[in-house]
């Protein structure tokens, strides 16, 4: 039993104790190329938050790593079997239940550990920053913590070298052999605004790859995925210890 994830833990631990932050990993269900299981981001999730927590607890932080939410927004994937979808107002709803309770139960912070490239909380946390204004709420997608050319070779986003790199490390028993991944080949969009980012468009999934992969896979290796595990939880580890310390009234120098 690791104190520090709920869903391991249970009420004759739980009835005195109290916690600084709550960690909610939120992941998704969706194709991840022809080799990565379609609970990739919601595996991902739920070692990267557990493993940050337990550096955080271990240097003296009460975190508390809640169930990842295994369902994300997947709204330019309609058409692509059991790519489940959430509503950004259902992820509201969600979101808005469980500050609720952190609020009346005195958790005064809330960090949402997201997993998953079409999440979008920030709209969420600013409306409901306003709701609960007990409960210091804020977000980090861990895809970006890192300099990933520090540590992979190909571009990509989803089910790249980057992600079957870590599925390699964390769960090579769900990946198929490199051999049967596609390339990760993408499309660019057509109009420059959109190719060059200074204006935004729904990617349509299946117009854009012909595999779901976005990011050739084929140099990933476990070793690699190691290395990137053990700096990022680190680094995370680091930022909980920090955020659970830091005083919700005083959080600006």
């Amino acid at each position: 039993m690791r104190p520090y994830i709920l869903a391991e833990t249970n009420w004759k631990a739980l009835q005195d104790a109290t916690f600084e932050l709550a960690i909610l990993p939120w992941g998704a269900t969706e194709a991840h190329n022809y080799h990565l299981p379609y609970a990739t981001d919601v595996i991902e999730a739920d070692h990267i938050a557990a493993e940050s927590a337990r550096i955080a607890w271990e240097k003296g932080a009460r975190v508390i790593v809640l169930p990842t939410v295994p369902f994300g927004v997947n709204t330019g994937q309609t058409d692509i079997l059991l790519d489940l979808n959430l509503y950004p107002s259902t992820q509201l709803l969600i979101l808005d239940n469980l500050v609720e309770v952190l609020q009346r139960q005195g958790i005064r912070k809330l960090l949402v550990l997201n997993s998953h490239g079409g999440n979008d909380f920030k709209p969420l946390l600013r409306e409901l920053g306003v709701k609960y204004p007990q409960v210091h709420l804020s977000l980090c997608f861990w895809f970006t913590v890192l300099d990933r050319t520090r540590y992979f070779e190909e571009k990509g986003d989803h089910a790249d070298e980057l992600e079957t790199s870590l599925m390699l490390h964390l769960r090579p028993d769900l990946v198929l052999p490199l051999d049967e991944a596609g390339d990760g080949s993408a499309k660019v969009p057509s109009v420059a605004a959109f190719r060059e980012g200074w204006a935004w468009s729904e990617r349509r999934w299946s117009q854009v790859s012909a595999d779901t992969g976005i990011g050739n896979p084929k140099k990933a290796t476990a070793e690699k995925g190691a290395r990137y595990f053990q700096g990022l939880t680190e680094k995370l580890g680091t930022f909980y210890y920090e955020l659970a310390k830091a005083d919700p009234e005083r959080m600006y120098e």
